[in-house]
């Protein structure tokens, strides 16, 4: 059985137990890597785990990632996964509490593929969850090679 990774790159414990929740309730195989801050986001794509995952299949199928991080900012997470050819091709799911339309805007200036606003109601936020991972990790085709160096 092939597992399907998530890059969840969330710093509220809360959002974070309530996505895994909501994975957990999925009727197929997946891992959750959860990044807590930008730094451990980066480390994960990029440092020394990062040459033994391209050799297995355990590179991110989606990227969902909160743009509030400390120190380095899910804006700036977004913007290296587009500079490197190993990750340009990353889906990226931009999921926020942010209403500033400026977070919206420059997250699809930097090549986000959707922003979700996180719902503050923890019954629908597991659901948004549970729809976001049925469609980036059932239904979505991704290139074959996904843009792998």
């Amino acid at each position: 059985m092939i597992t399907k990774t998530v890059l969840l790159v969330e710093d509220n414990a809360d959002d974070e137990l309530l996505a895994r929740k909501a994975f957990a309730n999925m009727d197929f195989a997946h891992e959750v890597v959860v990044a807590r801050d930008g730094e451990e986001a980066l480390a994960y794509l990029y440092g020394p785990a990062q040459a033994k995952r391209a050799l297995g299949a355990s590179q991110p199928l989606v990227v969902l990632l909160d743009l509030n991080l400390p120190g380095i900012s899910g804006l700036e997470v977004l913007k290296q996964i587009r500079l490197d050819a190993r990750t340009r091709l990353f889906p990226v799911v931009v999921l926020s509490s942010s209403l500033q339309e400026r977070d919206l805007v420059r997250s699809y200036s930097l090549g986000a593929n959707s922003y979700i606003r996180k719902p503050v109601d923890f019954t629908e936020f597991e659901e948004t969850v549970r729809q976001l991972a049925s469609y980036w990790l059932q239904r979505n085709q991704v290139p074959p090679d996904r843009g792998y160096a």
